[in-house]
């Protein structure tokens, strides 16, 4: 059965130069999409996860094994997860033009994962840009790349 999940973020606690969050004041922030994937074959889903990236626009920037990472520089075994640095040109050239510290958070991350018997993916909602910057002139930006994020994610659950 394909199903769409999505969850809140974690409590995070927030600290910098002068501030510091109590645990009172720690602020739950949901901050992914993610959708569970009915197919069981992680190269096959990620290779799905890529195509639904493309026919939404975005490219892949960077990719990282996080499993094969963590065995070769730690011996860790872990799970199948793979980070997809997914990239729309067009939003981020406006994210930039609003505020060129944003690249902080750019590319998209696209997390291709195995729970159990089954892959999940999940992206960064782009709405986290708008929380932690503050700034309504991203939040077209942010809308136009969830709108995207969201079709790939329900093309993804359709399969």
């Amino acid at each position: 059965m394909r199903h769409c999940v999505h969850r809140a973020g974690y409590p995070a606690q927030y600290q910098g130069a002068g501030f510091s969050a109590s645990p009172k004041e720690q602020r739950t922030v949901p901050y992914d999409r993610t959708v569970r994937l009915a197919v069981t074959d992680f190269d096959a889903a990620t290779t799905a996860v890529r195509q639904a990236l493309a026919d939404q626009g975005f490219g892949i920037l960077t990719e990282i094994d996080v499993r094969a990472t963590l065995k070769a520089k730690l011996g860790h075994d872990m799970e199948e997860y793979l980070i997809l640095g997914a990239c729309n040109p067009p939003l981020a050239h406006r994210a930039l033009e609003a505020d060129r510290s944003i690249g902080l958070l750019l590319p998209c991350n696209v997390v291709v994962r195995r729970d159990g018997d089954h892959v999940l993916v999940q992206a960064l909602d782009p709405d986290t840009m708008v929380t932690l910057t503050g700034l309504d002139s991203l939040k077209p930006v942010a809308d136009e790349a969830t709108a995207r994020l969201d079709a790939a994610l329900g093309a993804l659950a359709a399969t």
